[in-house]
């Protein structure tokens, strides 16, 4: 972006959710509950996956791994939704940007990472007697470091060409945050090399992804059939529904709002999808993937129950 437009718009206002017609805080509390859930009960998955050794497997290790990356995610957004809601809606140009790049950098690396997960659940079923030598401590924390930076790497090239976009109207972003779609909208200058390259690289991303989770899928589904007991069958599908439920959740709330060849798009339809990917996937991930694990919820409600005595 040249110095003369970076000059006229040094910040941007941030629309929220001008519908409510005065009632944000009938919002505000609910968003805040949900993001003190999200982030307590992520904490509490990753402490006890980290303070209990027979927790310490492939399995619950990108368990864990998934509940740091949800701290970030909502915390990237959520605490910008929470002021906005207080009439605190201004953002400056340089944090405008870093909240869309460390957004899709979070995103990115869970794409990455849930796919990852759907490898270890193939090798798992479709592997067993190999599982053990293959998803080695090693082979894990190299599949997460790859997912860290392919997420970190992921956004830069759309990231600087949205900076070399031109500012010089309205700086009002009819969103609930800052992302790619919203700041096009802005801009003075032609955006269509950034939509086409939005579309290939976020449709790129997302069908390799989905591709090679369904592709684990179809084996995984394969060889469970193949299982004489029906209790051996129900206990293989269960270590696996958990995981495709939050890839349903995930990959369809994202890619109904980023694989678009258009920069124009309704703005109520947008801040649906993104309260959903941003607020509500990220509340539902501990309670679908660890909640439902009865070890895990034994040992939350063990904790629970002693802090409660404690504090009595």
């Amino acid at each position: 972006m040249n110095s003369t437009n970076q000059a006229l718009v040094t910040q941007f206002i941030i629309a929220g959710f001008p519908d409510l017609n005065g009632m944000q805080g009938l919002l505000f509390v609910p968003l805040v509950i949900i993001y003190i859930f999200t982030v307590s009960s992520n904490l509490a998955i990753i402490t006890i996956i980290c303070t209990h050794h027979h927790f310490h497997v492939p399995l619950y290790l990108f368990v864990a791994i998934l509940s740091f990356l949800e701290i970030w995610y909502t915390t990237v957004t959520i605490p910008k939704m929470l002021a906005g809601l207080l009439n605190q809606k201004t953002i400056s140009y340089v944090a405008c940007i870093l909240q869309v790049y460390f957004l899709h950098v979070f995103g990115i690396t869970e794409t990455y990472l849930l796919t990852a997960m759907a490898y270890d659940r193939y090798m798992a079923i479709c592997n067993p007697l190999r599982y053990a030598s293959i998803m080695t401590a090693s082979c894990c924390f190299q599949l997460i470091g790859c997912c860290w930076v392919l997420g970190f790497f992921g956004p830069l090239t759309q990231i600087l060409l949205l900076s070399q976009l031109s500012f010089c109207g309205s700086n009002k972003i009819e969103h609930i945050f800052c992302d790619f779609t919203p700041l096009m909208n802005l801009s003075c200058s032609d955006p269509s090399l950034n939509v086409n390259v939005d579309f290939t690289m976020n449709s790129f991303l997302l069908f390799f992804a989905f591709f090679c989770i369904i592709l684990s899928y179809i084996r995984i589904i394969s060889a469970v059939l193949k299982i004489n007991s029906t209790e051996g069958r129900q206990k293989a599908f269960s270590t696996c529904s958990a995981h495709l439920t939050v890839v349903m959740l995930f990959f369809g709330s994202v890619a109904f709002v980023y694989i678009r060849l258009t920069k124009h798009y309704p703005a109520n339809y947008y801040q649906v999808m993104a309260v959903v990917y941003s607020v509500l996937t990220p509340m539902c991930n501990p309670i679908i993937y660890s909640l439902r694990n009865r070890e895990i919820r034994e040992l939350l409600s063990k904790k629970l129950t002693k802090s409660l005595c404690n504090k009595i």
